[in-house]
This record gives structure tokens, C-alpha cells and sequence, in this order.
């Protein structure tokens, strides 16, 4: 599945930009995925072109509101756009229906209604919330995502996944509500705290296992200096895990079927955030674990290769991501929370198993006994050293 973004020239009051344009094709639900440098400064002139509603609420965290936050809110009120501002934390837990519900308040407060619309400024988290409550507001209303984390950029802004977590798992509250525009900004990676860029490698790594390996080699040679990459390199890395994610999206929007093997890694990755209140790994950290677990697996019941584990371990730790589980862990605990996953098909865990470098399966036939041995050598490889206080 190679990507295909098209460039264009995006016409703007500030000149002209160049962009990657990748088009999620979703009959009536279509909208377009926009990829440039320094561009958050021209989003209002597309946001009219794609007739967005006249009143508009930007949901970001106090901390990226002056770097990013108000250049999004001049641009759109300099296009004729009434914009309020909803500031919420950026932190997991504040992935939360109190969360949204202090969303909800703002919206009702200002008077939004049915043509009014949402603009998540943000990471992954600020993108879910604000996503759900686009989502659920009034039945739902028109949101555009502007992410600027790596993890948002290649993947959690795409495809329409909103929610919330609930006490007993992850995401378990949400909603499939696709947004109306996606605005990229790769300028944004460049101000992210290192283990922010880490945990957005990890999907990267995710969609070079799953469906590119030419994205696998250009990893192998820029993933231990990324944020040192050239604008072009970023683009492109950046363009073609969107346009896998948009292809899939595409096929089953809905999660049905081949959408799954976009969870490659997150079994065993949702799994240990939960375990740990999602305060100890990023959800990138958990993810680069839970796919050396399943590389692993798949080793044991022979469905690849040693090499192809031992070359994924290889880049994961050139990225500075984790391969084993640092901190005190239950293999059993491990294995009852993967039995509560919301993505359990029939009461079995359905999980995504690697074949080479650009091809997965899904399979719900995993014996038991095979996972507890690979997550308890996960475990052992790092007594000694565990690290609880990250």
C-alpha cells in the first residue's frame, strides 16, 4: 500500500504554500488532509473555501495557545470567523465526559448551534476530546483538526476515532465522527519535547511494519536524528503515513475489518497504560513494547521470521523507544487486561501479527501460554533495572 500525496499550491492573503494534499475518500464524509511547513497562518482562507460555519471554537492547551493556538484564532477571525477559545489540559487524564462536559459548557455559553464548528489545536488528546464533542454536540457539528504532535500528525487526527477514557479502559467512550479538514503544520515538530518526538516515532515505525517498507529503510537511516531532518524529509515521512492511514480508512471506515491492523502494537500497548493509569508510558512508549511483544509471538508460532523481530527491535532502539516492560509487571495482570480491550472480536483477543516488514494478519488464534512466556521474558530481561519513576 505505497502512499500518494499530491503536491498543490494552496492560494492564501499571505501567498502562496506549498502542500502535500492527501484525500480521504468518504462519499458525503470525504475531506482532505493538508501537509506543509509554517502554514497554520493560512488556515482561515481554506476553512472558508471548505465553508466552514461563521462561528467557531478552538479547543487548546494553555501552553500551546501563544505559540499556536492564537495564530490559528487571527487567522480564522481575519477571514470573517466569530472564534472563541475553550482552553482545557493536554494531559491523559483530562481525557474525560467531565472534560468534554466543561467543552459542552463553552459551546452552550457562546451560543454555538448546528452550523457552528470546532478546531482542535493540539495533540492526540486535545484532538479526541474536542472530536467527541463535535461528535455529540447537537448530533454533530463540523470539526477541523490542527495537530501538532508527531503522534497526532501521522495518526490520531485521521480516520475520525474520537473519545474518552473510562476508568476500566482505554477509549472505551467515543464515537466515529470524521472531521472536516485535517491542517498539518510540520514547523510544530520542531519546538516537541524529545520523548514527545519518541512516542510519535513509534507509530511511524508502526506504518513502515504494517504497509511500507521503503518507509522502514528511510527510518533506518533518519530515526536516530529526526528532529533533525530536513522540512522535505519530515513532509515526507509525515505524508506517507497519512496517505497508508487514509487508504485504509478509506476500505473500512468503520473498523470491521482491515482497519485493525492499524492497532498493530497497541494490544499489549493499551494494556500497560492501563496498568499503570496511563501515567508512567506515553502511549508511543507502550505501543514500541507491545509491537516487540508481537513480533516475538509471531516468532514463536512461526509465522516469521528471528530477522524481521531483531530489525524492528533494531530501529525501535535507534528511536530511543522502549522493548521490554521496565517497571514491576504481572504477565497474568497483563493478560486479564488484555481480556477487557474493547477490540476483542467474540470474547477472544484479536490480535495483529507481524509476517515481513509492509505485511501483518490478524488472528484471534494466540494461545495463552505463548503470550505470558514472551511478555515474562519482557519482563525478566529487565530485572534489576526497573525504572519506576519516570
Amino acid at each position: 500500500m505505497k502512499p500518494s500525496p499530491r503536491q498543490s499550491v494552496a492560494e492564501s492573503s499571505r501567498g502562496s504554500v506549498l502542500l502535500n494534499r492527501i484525500s480521504v475518500s468518504l462519499g458525503e464524509r470525504s475531506y482532505e488532509i493538508m501537509i506543509g511547513d509554517r502554514i497554520l497562518g493560512t488556515l482561515g482562507d481554506t476553512a472558508k473555501r471548505i465553508g466552514l460555519g461563521s462561528k467557531e471554537l478552538i479547543v487548546t492547551s494553555a501552553a500551546l495557545w501563544p505559540s499556536y493556538g492564537k495564530v490559528v484564532h487571527d487567522s480564522l477571525a481575519s477571514t470573517g470567523f466569530d472564534v472563541s477559545v475553550a482552553i482545557m489540559n493536554d494531559e491523559e487524564e483530562s481525557k474525560s465526559l467531565q472534560t468534554v462536559n466543561s467543552v459542552y459548557d463553552n459551546l452552550v455559553e457562546n451560543e454555538f448551534d448546528r452550523s457552528s464548528g470546532i478546531v482542535a489545536v493540539g495533540g492526540g488528546v486535545i484532538g479526541d476530546v474536542a472530536g467527541f464533542v463535535a461528535a455529540t454536540f447537537m448530533r454533530g457539528i463540523r470539526f477541523i483538526q490542527v495537530p501538532t504532535t508527531l503522534l497526532a500528525q501521522v495518526d490520531s487526527s485521521i480516520g475520525g476515532k474520537t473519545g474518552v477514557n473510562h476508568p476500566k479502559g482505554k477509549n472505551l467512550v467515543g464515537a466515529f465522527h470524521q472531521p472536516a479538514l485535517v491542517w498539518t503544520d510540520v514547523s510544530t515538530l520542531r519546538t516537541l519535547p524529545a520523548r514527545e518526538i519518541r512516542s510519535g516515532l513509534a507509530e511511524v515505525v508502526k506504518y513502515a511494519i504494517i504497509a511500507d517498507p521503503e518507509l522502514f529503510h528511510i527510518l533506518e537511516t533518519t530515526v536516530s536524528s529526526f528532529s533533525k531532518a530536513s522540512t522535505e524529509t519530515l513532509i515526507d515521512i509525515v505524508s506517507r503515513c497519512c496517505s497508508i492511514k487514509a487508504r485504509i480508512v478509506e476500505e473500512d471506515e468503520r473498523e470491521h475489518g482491515v482497519r485493525s491492523i492499524l492497532n498493530y502494537g497497541h494490544t499489549v500497548g493499551h494494556a500497560l497504560e492501563a496498568l499503570t493509569n496511563y501515567a508512567y508510558y506515553t502511549h508511543g512508549e507502550a505501543v514500541a513494547i507491545g509491537m516487540t511483544g508481537v513480533a516475538r509471538i509471531s516468532c514463536e508460532v512461526g509465522a516469521t521470521g528471528q530477522k524481521m523481530a531483531e530489525n524492528q527491535e533494531r530501529v525501535l532502539k535507534m528511536a530511543a523507544l522502549p522493548t521490554s516492560i521496565d517497571c514491576p509487571t504481572n504477565p497474568n495482570e497483563i493478560v486479564h487486561q488484555l481480556n477487557s480491550d474493547k477490540k476483542r472480536l467474540a470474547g477472544r483477543v484479536r490480535w495483529v501479527l507481524p509476517k515481513t516488514i509492509g505485511e501483518v494478519f490478524l488472528t484471534d488464534q494466540v494461545p495463552t501460554d505463548v503470550v505470558l512466556d514472551v511478555l515474562r521474558r519482557m519482563i525478566d530481561s529487565n530485572k534489576g533495572e526497573h525504572r519506576c519513576d519516570r
